[in-house]
């Protein structure tokens, strides 16, 4: 039965791509997660803080730009004949203590940190798109499973009105088999709208703005089956998790932060040039002839703001504050590697209890219950007791084998690499 819907509905799909002109639209999960990697919204904004960080270093290399200063004196030249005045001076401020090199250095640790943090968020968003696709997997699988037991019932049920009419059944009988068709139904109905659920979640993980649902996916739920060592899987975390390097990071940006603010307590000098060219006086009183004057100085800031050492301490508890949560983070790895491993061990379990015999033995007795029912030998309740049992363990199956590989994927995400299995 389900070999027969599954070849009318390719039929069906042939013929409208035929009248349309459009085949019908198939999603693969290494198309989808092609399109994740080169699409997704999200992602592409996460982006731009790399290139916000690189903008930021080439902004710290930026040197004090010097002062030009330009006036002009009219000592009553046109009155009194004083004569006029033009002065010129250039002033430039010479950054003591390395603050340059200091700035410079917070910003390259930004701009690494920032790139670390983009590929942990890279790895989570390919864990979480793979649960996606995972997610729309079982959801068509359990639409599957309500589309075969509607299809029986109902045909059980047209079957049932014909041997109601015939006077072979009760009238209860026909409508107890009619009403479970119709709850089947309402129960294909809940499923199709949970997997289009499922399909717009994939749409906006490949940030499609259409929303064009695809028509199938290709992919099937499985169990993967693998052993792992606890201590290599911390141990391989520890090496590949990017979020632990980011936090390595972080005390290294701390200590930047840390050197720049002993920095910036060094004085800087303030560097002067200057010229100046008086005009001739023609005043009978106080004659004087023209002369320019050149000048250069230097100024020297009294730092007495650097009694307070506020910035300096709240530098430092910054520096131990991130090699704590260094220690955290480290923590918190193994904890999740760990929990990550024995989920992935029980997940397991559970779904090599089901076998291929115990689906077909579920299957055997209810088309035993549906033979014998049809030639008035068990009662309409064994059948719906049968069908319900099939199902259940379809469905239990179909829960073990999504469970188990979504563990797995939480393994790999615990572990920081995606080579172990999926």
């Amino acid at each position: 039965m389900r070999f027969l819907k599954i070849v009318i509905v390719s039929i069906i799909c042939s013929w409208v791509g035929e009248v349309y002109g459009q085949p019908p639209r198939v999603l693969t999960y290494e198309h989808f997660m092609e399109q994740v990697r080169e699409t997704n919204a999200e992602y592409l904004a996460e982006k731009y803080n790399v290139s916000i960080a690189a903008a930021k270093v080439q902004a710290a290399k930026v040197m004090p730009d010097p002062t030009l200063t330009v006036g002009y004196a009219n000592n009553q030249d046109w009155n009194l004949q004083m004569g006029y005045g033009v002065d010129a001076s250039l002033d430039y401020t010479l950054e003591l203590g390395g603050k340059r090199r200091a700035r410079i250095a917070v910003a390259q640790s930004e701009q690494e940190m920032t790139e670390m943090l983009l590929e942990n968020y890279f790895r989570n968003l390919m864990a979480d798109a793979t649960i996606a696709y995972l997610t729309a997997l079982k959801q068509k699988a359990q639409l599957d499973i309500q589309l075969s037991s509607y299809s029986q019932m109902d045909q059980l049920a047209q079957a049932d009105s014909i041997r109601f009419s015939l006077g072979e059944i009760t009238q209860v009988d026909a409508l107890q088999s009619r009403l479970e068709a119709n709850t089947m139904h309402n129960s294909v109905l809940n499923s199709e709208g949970e997997l289009r659920n499922a399909l717009i979640d994939l749409a906006l993980l490949q940030g499609d703005s259409t929303m064009l649902l695809p028509d199938s996916l290709t992919g099937r739920l499985t169990f993967p089956v693998h052993t792992f060592d606890p201590e290599q899987l911390i141990e391989r975390a520890m090496q590949h998790r990017t979020d632990l390097q980011a936090a390595l990071k972080s005390n290294e940006l701390s200590q930047n932060n840390l050197r720049l603010a002993l920095a910036n307590r060094v004085i800087d000098l303030g560097l002067n040039i200057g010229a100046h060219h008086s005009s001739i006086v023609r005043n009978t009183i106080a004659p004087a002839p023209a002369f320019t004057g050149i000048s250069a100085g230097i100024s020297i800031p009294l730092k007495f703001s650097n009694t307070n050492k506020g910035e300096v301490r709240a530098a430092q508890f910054m520096m131990a504050q991130s090699q704590k949560r260094y220690e955290a983070v480290e923590l918190q790895i193994s904890a999740e590697v760990l929990q990550a491993y024995h989920k992935y061990v029980i997940a397991l379990r559970k779904a090599q209890q089901f076998s291929v015999n115990m689906l077909r033995d579920a299957e055997m007795i209810l088309q035993k219950k549906i033979y014998s029912y049809k030639r008035g030998e068990t009662s309409i309740l064994e059948v719906l007791n049968a069908q319900r049992t099939y199902n259940e363990v379809q469905t239990s199956f179909n829960e073990a084998q999504f469970d188990c590989s979504v563990a797995l994927i939480e393994l790999e995400r615990s572990c920081g690499i995606w080579d172990i299995g999926f």
